[in-house]
């Protein structure tokens, strides 16, 4: 399918959460998937509402692309940051890099500063934009364009969810959309700085996440499988 098309089913989809769902909002971690769905999303004025989660250990990267977003787009960025005294207690009785050392300490960490600011972003939105794909990884492998999150009680979207990266990487290009300039450094996948590293050629665009741990383990809570899937990618209902 040429990529015009696809843009234009993305668009549309966008168009239809926009209208149905109240408040529906884009969660960004300003990955260049998110991007794409943040030009979709600006440059139409869609009533979509973007939100971010900063977990206190970003790139400077990353923190600076949320700036140049506001700026290029003139949109607002909603940003939630984890509970301080739960960060404290984490530091205190496990170290600050705790989560090196295991992944029930890394989940707990992940848990803190994504999970619990992620509930409190989503709590009274309608609908939950992600820019999760298909061919990411094993762990999102399943990833529908339309799906139930019960955990937070919240229709979930994800527009790109069969689209290759090259075809995010064309869109980005050709519509000279910002992006984070870790990825031109070997970083296809940016999440917190300690927990990301660049990829060497031939892995898996996930693989510099957590890259200490088990490929099937490489989440952060924020997508838990299996959701209830109430649209397959085949057809989209209108």
């Amino acid at each position: 399918m040429a990529l015009e098309s696809r843009a234009a089913e993305a668009l549309a989809l966008l168009h239809r959460i926009g209208s149905q769902y109240a408040s529906a909002a884009l969660a960004s971690s300003f990955g260049a998937e998110d991007m794409v769905l943040t030009d979709l999303i600006a440059r139409n004025r869609l009533p979509i509402v973007i939100f971010t989660l900063d977990t206190g250990r970003l790139p400077g990267e990353t923190y600076a692309l949320i700036d140049r977003v506001r700026e290029h787009y003139g949109v607002p960025i909603e940003v939630y940051c984890p509970d301080t005294r739960a960060v404290e207690a984490y530091v205190r009785d496990n170290g600050v890099n705790a989560f090196y050392r295991s992944v029930e300490l890394r989940q707990s960490c992940c848990a803190i500063r994504k999970a619990e600011p992620l509930a409190r972003a989503l709590a009274g939105h309608g609908a939950w934009v992600t820019g999760q794909r298909r061919a990411q990884s094993v762990t999102r492998s399943a990833v529908e364009i339309e799906e139930v999150d019960a955990a937070h009680a919240v229709r979930k979207f994800n527009p790109l969810a069969d689209w290759s990266e090259d075809e995010v990487w064309t869109y980005i290009r050709n519509h000279g959309v910002p992006y984070n300039t870790l990825h031109d450094r070997g970083y296809p996948s940016i999440g917190c700085a300690p927990c990301t590293r660049a990829v060497l050629p031939g892995e898996d665009i996930r693989a510099g996440r957590w890259w200490w741990e088990n490929a099937d383990h490489t989440e952060c809570g924020l997508h838990r499988r299996p959701l209830d899937v109430v649209v397959r990618s085949e057809g989209v209902r209108a």
